[in-house]
């Protein structure tokens, strides 16, 4: 993990919910390489997933002093797997074959969050569970934004400007009474999904592009994430990159995942 304390700051490109989808990553991690950015941050959910675990993380490994990394539920839910949930479980079983054990390990080391600045801030979920939707409740099934002081509660007395996080998938930039801003990355590899917990949802994007976040400090004294809430404004853009979506959903159906393979595809899910 890259350690950016000593040097100036002005844009992130912020990554999350890779899934194993190297093509997706390829293709942001190529747009990324064209524009002018210090530091490039992933949230976490990386290698889990039908597609292709082990070159994903031969890809992130040849990048790995660029990126500062995080993890999230699904890389803890891979190294703490027992062998009853591979057992029950055909894509973590194949996500074991594929990947090496220093993958693993990688995996395991990675920290639950990270303050890139006192201004910038890292989580997956929530800041303090990285099995919470920050921005949404889906109470109703579908992703509904929270109200702000529900928001701030999760925040849990987190008083970054910009607060930066993934999880749902679904990209997305709220402002909050306090000036605070939350961005959520949406996801390089994994445009759409349903889940039964907490509640039966859906989480869908409509696009089978790979989405990634710029995150830009503007207007301050000295151009720089270390200034102040009070001498600062950001400028958020949300990227969505244009890749060989089949040859990801191939691979998924391949693997046994043909609902994979569809949200794949469409952005959408069955």
């Amino acid at each position: 993990m890259n350690n950016p304390k000593n040097k100036q700051i002005t844009t992130i490109a912020a990554i999350s919910d890779i899934h194993s989808n190297v093509f997706a990553l390829e293709a942001v991690l190529t747009d990324i390489k064209h524009r002018d950015i210090d530091q490039i941050v992933n949230l976490g959910d990386i290698l889990y997933g039908p597609i292709a675990p082990k070159d994903t993380y031969a890809l992130l490994m040849a990048h790995q002093n660029d990126i500062i990394t995080i993890r999230g539920n699904q890389d803890r839910q891979i190294y703490e797997a027992t062998a009853a949930d591979i057992a029950d479980n055909a894509t973590m079983a194949f996500i074991f074959e594929n990947l090496p054990k220093a993958a693993v390990e990688w995996m395991q080391a990675l920290p639950f969050d990270y303050h890139v600045s006192e201004d910038i801030y890292l989580c997956h979920g929530s800041p303090t569970d990285d099995m919470v939707y920050m921005l949404e409740n889906i109470e109703t099934g579908q992703p509904i934004v929270r109200d702000d002081a529900d928001i701030l509660a999760l925040l849990n007395g987190i008083e970054s400007a910009v607060i930066i996080c993934g999880h749902t998938h679904i990209p997305r930039t709220v402002t909050l009474s306090t000036g605070q801003m939350i961005v959520n990355t949406g996801s390089v590899g994994y445009p759409a999904y349903e889940d039964d917990l907490p509640i039966a949802h859906k989480m869908q994007t409509y696009s089978p592009h790979a989405s990634y976040a710029l995150i830009k400090c503007v207007g301050a004294e000295q151009g720089t994430i270390q200034s102040t809430k009070q001498d600062t404004s950001w400028q958020v853009e949300h990227i969505k990159v244009p890749y060989d979506y089949e040859a990801a959903a191939k691979l998924a159906a391949m693997n046994g995942r043909e609902d994979w393979a569809f949200a794949l595809r469409t952005g959408q899910v069955l």
